[in-house]
């Protein structure tokens, strides 16, 4: 017999013991089953907790004051990002597209919300194409929503070049890696990009990135929408009556 075999079979001419077949292994009794959605939701109504009043008849005649008072509400109420909003926009298909932004600005008198993007961005060229979007926040903790909607105006270079010089290092930073939302084969890339751009702005501190641009969401329409535990929602639109940028405005108070 062949020593090879010989270490087969074993001693005696033995065969080996089977091998056990493989079983699944016991279930972690700390892990949870996993539950289906209602049943995550399920015991956790929305807002049912003390919320704010909302006096609309006390509301002021046009709705840029109004945000910048329910803004600063949130901020003395500890809301974290209050300043993040949601940009809604269409793309060549008319297909609706959606991301959070952080506000910059707010022309309480034109009421019109500021934010930057690439201008070479999904979002930059959805609104090259289609000048209008919808912005929408929420302030969880005081069951507050605001929408707007209305049409968009890119900023001169210059006003883009001023915004830019504001923004934290590692905002520049991002925005001169560039490239937003094309694929990324690994993050390390990402981080040798980064990398160059701290040096190029390390070198050059007034460097603005290429397409950097800021819009001015100009509102047609704005909506105030506080929430109620109980459904009785009071919800006080403001619908623009005179050209953009002008203070005429009718309010209409909405069934919740």
């Amino acid at each position: 017999m062949a020593a090879e075999d010989e270490d087969l079979t074993g001693p005696e001419g033995a065969r080996p013991a089977p091998e056990p077949e493989a079983r699944p292994a016991p279930p972690d009794e700390h892990r949870p089953e996993p539950r289906s959605v209602p049943e995550l939701l399920l015991g956790r109504p929305p807002m049912a907790r003390p919320l704010p009043s909302f006096d609309h008849e006390a509301a002021p005649a046009e709705p840029g004051p109004l945000f910048v008072d329910w803004l600063a509400t949130a901020l003395d109420a500890g809301v974290l990002d209050p300043q993040a909003f949601t940009l809604s926009t269409v793309d060549a298909d008319g297909v609706p597209d959606a991301r959070v932004l952080v506000l910059r600005d707010v022309d309480a008198a034109g009421t019109g919300w500021n934010f930057s993007a690439a201008a070479d961005s999904p979002k930059g060229r959805q609104l090259a194409d289609h000048p209008a979007a919808a912005l929408s926040v929420y302030w969880p903790q005081l069951g507050r929503q605001v929408r707007v909607r209305g049409t968009v105006e890119r900023a001169a270079d210059l006003v883009a070049a001023a915004e830019f010089a504001t923004r934290s290092p590692a905002a520049r930073v991002g925005a001169l890696v560039g490239r937003q939302s094309e694929p990324l084969g690994a993050l390390a890339e990402y981080d040798e990009a980064v990398t160059v751009a701290r040096r190029r702005l390390e070198a050059t501190p007034d460097a603005v990135a290429p397409g950097h641009a800021v819009y001015t969401l100009w509102a047609h329409e704005v909506e105030f929408w506080q929430g109620d535990a109980q459904r009785r929602h009071v919800r006080l639109r403001y619908t623009r009556t005179g050209p953009v940028r002008s203070p005429e405005w009718s309010r209409t108070l909405l069934w919740p």
